[in-house]
């Protein structure tokens, strides 16, 4: 009965998903390259790290300065299960460290992607971002969502770590086509 009243209620989401991302898609290609990237998460010790570390793969040879940052914390390393998700998509998160999002470094992004609608409210509130230059990346999925959000895989399992860093990099891939990588492949 639970599962029913979940899907249930996330039908909106499923429905509102294609336009969503075909919204995003043509957003980011009308939009000029961005000097500087900045991904948001809440704690940045699992998935912006993550994504920006395949963005930056992708688009730092387009002049592109990739960075990432959270909400809360700092210094605090990747969990071990990130760390191991993250080598079978063949990034390094050993060595990161959290670093929290600043007015400056917000301020100065040309594009900021977070993985949910209340990062995007918080980076608008505090720092002063207009709602175009803050993308939901669970909007760019291409495959059939449940939700806008990337799920937090923090204490949580290995497989859960997989699937989120999967979703992770699906989106990526479309972002950094969208935004002319030419080794990304934009829908």
């Amino acid at each position: 009965m639970t599962d029913l009243l979940m899907r249930v209620r996330r039908t909106p989401e499923r429905l509102l998903h294609p336009f969503r991302r075909r919204k995003a898609l043509e957003a980011l290609r009308a939009r000029a390259r961005p000097r500087t990237l900045l991904v948001v998460c809440y704690g940045n010790i699992c998935r912006s790290p993550f994504a920006a570390a395949l963005l930056a793969r992708e688009l730092t040879p387009l002049g592109v300065d990739v960075r990432s940052g959270g909400f809360i914390s700092f210094n605090r390393p990747a969990p071990a299960d990130a760390i191991a998700a993250a080598q079978s998509h063949g990034v390094d998160l050993t060595k990161h460290r959290s670093r929290p999002v600043t007015a400056d470094v917000a301020r100065a992004a040309d594009l900021i992607v977070v993985m949910d609608v209340t990062q995007r409210r918080l980076v608008c509130e505090r720092f002063g971002r207009r709602l175009s230059h803050v993308i939901l990346l669970g909007d760019l999925d291409p495959a059939v969502v449940e939700t806008r959000a990337i799920r937090d895989p923090v204490d949580q399992s290995r497989q859960v770590f997989d699937e989120v860093y999967e979703r992770v990099s699906r989106c990526v891939r479309e972002c950094a086509g969208a935004l002319g990588a030419p080794g990304a492949i934009a829908s």
